[in-house]
């Protein structure tokens, strides 16, 4: 039986010196000798390396400690001490270590050597590169490339990404999903529609001369904290910081910077949003189309008094389209509706729209809560609907900022991961390597794992990654991916993905970022991508954990060399002594976005790759910006009748599927994930008190059975018919077919469940 985790309350601010006990736990617990963390001084700097955890932007001019606490976890885990050798396995079967947790198995250390499994035994074993790299090949060679899919995390870098889609077309397969179809496509689909470009439009200075900035669905204190400490300057200059979230997150109500002393003596720390309204799950287009409503409205008192325009007319009718059905609508829709779909007051929602109507420069946020719902491209647009009333997109401190999740998610897309082949230049790769690519759509996430429980997916090569436990539909996939012919898993530490094997199964260990990683001409730099579209440089500081790793491009070049016919136009094992040399590649590939890229590699800040919508210039088809009518924004989600709207969320101590440890410190959770976030409303209507175990079941008249039990209750402070509880355990009851519209991006923030309470657990 499962011990009950302990719950307390935390009242103090994020940061402060909760954050700095945390980085000493993770440096004496991955056995970081105290000199050694002197490598953090190295984290984000121009001479340094950049973060393997979260992809915010990295400072010109950083601070002496340009790192938070989750990057400070994220380093220790790569730099640990521990390791995993073939001794390991031999001792472990992987039935045995499928009864592990997360936490234990990446816990054990970092992978040394490559591995083979072997069926009879139910074990890994060592093989040799060689031997891998060959068996690998052979494989792949017996494989319609069409059934083999290749998959990326969101940590190569661009070098590394660029190397492997060059592989896979050469090889005959656009099966190219990764990490960014799980969180971000809503944003990769929205955006490119209605401002003509994929990404956000903020850089680092505009929070500096921001004079409003709003969140939505984003809880930085876990997934980017470092952006807390513009979000704390731009408080003190007294700007207005509006959240909309289901939960209050602490990084966005106060924050103590860990590098002021003033602030560590004083325990209140820094206020952070000015208005903070707790939404519905699923509430927030409701809520943006209020906001509008209220915007527009005022706008039309205004002129009707001939008082000042509350809208930037100008702006409006040179660089926009679609503004007077927009407008229509906002003007028809009632506010019974829109407080009845979004959960919030009309009164609250006016209190917000008055600021941003006074305010001139001002920024939008928002994370997955905001993708990762049924209608989250619809959502985006609203964002973008709201920020061009009054000309918030195209002007110094002022745009759209989608904060993306892993280091170079974003980045892996720009040099031609993607599955749509209308966003990846084949003719250019045609025209530089001499071949043929295949033209045909590949398949996203959510198609793989379809394909995949069709078999009609044969061999899988992840790039990083722990797929099976971040896709959902967990117990009908498990089974389906032990048909795979072939699975080829490159990787730094154990995860739950790599204890199902197909029935040809490697484990490739390679180098982490961190490490210094010498090839024919040196050391070797690698570049990667952050939220706001810079490009920076990043040098490995510390000496490999093992003997005989090879880094990912290596990795990548050794299995193309087994499986590819030579090509004299490119010479994989030039690009492998010199990373350079692929960079010099990928600007030949992207000219405008890479201009000089070998020489611009280190500048201090990043260089920004150009964005038309930065200029307002708009690549739509209409050629300016587009506003959007909403069809689903009043559209309340499933509930009533006993059913709840699950939301999925991360603790203090993950970084996505990674479990620094079993603690939730913002939320007062202590040695158990296995827990559910309630309204006490809620709880008193099921007859549940604090600490009773409940199972959630999926309300889906599929005939697939879908359930969770042993889930301790936890007393939460979260609006009713909402409940949250944490990913990647609740995967399994995402229906693989719950996704958005649009961008099929699982719709992990809006799951409807039942709630039962645990017989055996009731004492």
């Amino acid at each position: 039986m499962r011990e009950k985790a302990k719950v307390g309350k935390y009242d103090a601010p994020a940061g402060g010196w909760g954050s700095l006990h945390a980085v000493a736990s993770i440096l004496t617990q991955e056995e970081v000798a105290l000199l050694g963390s002197e490598i953090l001084l190295k984290q984000n700097k121009p001479d340094g390396f950049m973060c393997v955890s979260c992809s915010w932007a990295k400072p010109a001019k950083p601070r002496p400690f340009e790192f938070c606490e989750n990057g400070a976890k994220a380093t220790a885990w790569e730099i640990t001490r521990k390791t995993i050798g073939p001794e390991f396995f031999a001792r472990h079967t992987l039935t045995e270590l499928r009864g592990w947790s997360d936490h234990q198995l990446e816990e054990q250390g970092r992978l040394t050597h490559p591995m083979r499994y072997d069926a009879g035994s139910d074990t890994y074993v060592p093989v040799s590169w060689e031997q891998a790299f060959r068996d690998i090949g052979a494989e792949l060679k017996q494989l319609d490339p069409r059934s083999v899919v290749m998959y990326t995390s969101g940590r190569a870098s661009l070098e590394t990404s660029y190397m492997y889609q060059l592989f896979g077309r050469m090889y005959g397969t656009n099966n190219f999903p990764d990490s960014s179809n799980m969180c971000h496509e809503s944003t990769s689909v929205a955006l490119p529609e209605v401002i003509g470009v994929p990404v956000g439009t903020v850089l680092l200075p505009d929070y500096e001369k921001a004079d409003c900035i709003l969140f939505f669905g984003q809880n930085t204190t876990t997934n980017s904290p470092r952006m807390l400490h513009p979000l704390e300057e731009a408080a003190k200059r007294g700007v207005p910081i509006i959240t909309f979230n289901p939960l209050r997150e602490r990084g966005l109500e106060r924050f103590t910077n860990p590098q002021n002393p003033i602030e560590m003596l004083v325990t209140g720390g820094t206020r952070i949003s000015t208005q903070y309204h707790q939404l519905r799950i699923g509430g927030d287009g409701a809520a943006l189309l209020g906001l509008c409503k209220a915007v527009i409205e005022a706008d039309d008192a205004a002129l009707a008094t001939k008082g000042p325009r509350v809208l930037d007319v100008m702006f409006i009718e040179q660089h926009t389209s679609g503004f007077e059905e927009f407008a229509n609508c906002c003007r028809q829709a009632s506010w019974s509706d829109i407080e009845r779909a979004s959960g919030l007051r009309r009164s609250e929602i006016l209190e917000a729209a008055k600021v941003y109507a006074k305010s001139h420069a001002v920024i939008a946020n928002y994370g997955m809560g905001i993708t990762q719902h049924r209608h989250g491209v619809e959502t985006v647009k609203m964002i973008v609907n709201l920020l061009l009333l009054r000309g918030n997109i195209g002007k110094p401190g002022a745009g759209i900022s989608p904060v993306r999740g892993h280091s170079n998610v974003q980045g892996q897309r720009t040099v031609g991961i993607s599955e749509k082949t209308k966003l990846v230049p084949l003719d250019k790769l045609a025209e530089l390597y001499q071949f043929e690519p295949p033209r045909w759509d590949g398949l996203n996430t959510v198609d793989a794992c379809e394909a995949i429980l069709k078999g009609e997916v044969k061999g899988f090569i992840s790039l990083g990654g722990n797929f099976l436990r971040a896709v959902p539909e967990r117990s009908l996939m498990e089974p389906a991916w032990s048909k795979l012919r072939l699975s080829a898993q490159i990787a730094t530490k154990l995860n739950r993905t790599h204890l199902v094997p197909g029935e040809v199964t490697y484990l490739l260990p390679c180098l982490g970022r961190i490490e210094v990683d010498v090839q024919a001409t040196g050391p070797q730099a690698v570049a990667m991508e952050d939220s706001t579209t810079c490009i920076h440089g990043s040098r490995g500081q510390r000496k490999p954990v093992a003997q005989g790793l090879l880094s990912e491009p290596a990795i990548v070049a050794g299995i193309a060399k087994a499986t590819l016919p030579p090509n004299p136009h490119i010479d994989w094992d030039a690009w492998i002594g010199d990373y350079s040399l692929v960079r010099d590649a990928i600007e030949r590939t992207y000219p405008e976005q890479f201009k000089d890229f070998n020489a611009r590699l280190f500048q201090p800040g990043g260089f920004p790759r150009p964005l038309g919508a930065r200029e307002r210039k708009w690549k739509t088809p209409t050629g300016k910006a587009t506003f959007t009518v909403p069809k689903a924004a009043l559209i309340p989600p499933q509930e009533g009748g006993g059913v709840y709207q699950l939301m999925t969320l991360r603790a203090d101590g993950q970084f996505n599927t990674t479990i620094y440890n079993e603690d939730d410190r913002f939320r007062g959770v202590t040695g158990g994930r296995h827990v559910v976030f309630m309204n006490k409303g809620d709880m008193a209507e099921l007859g549940l008190i604090q600490d009773d175990f409940v199972t959630l079941k999926t309300e889906a008249n599929d005939g697939v059975e879908r359930s969770l039990g042993g889930l301790q209750v936890v007393a939460f402070n979260i609006p009713r018919n909402s409940i949250a509880a944490y990913y990647p355990e609740c995967n399994g009851l995402i229906p693989l077919w719950h996704y958005a519209e649009g961008s099929k991006v699982p719709a992990a923030k809006s799951v409807p469940v039942r709630i039962t309470k645990d017989a055996a657990r009731a004492a």
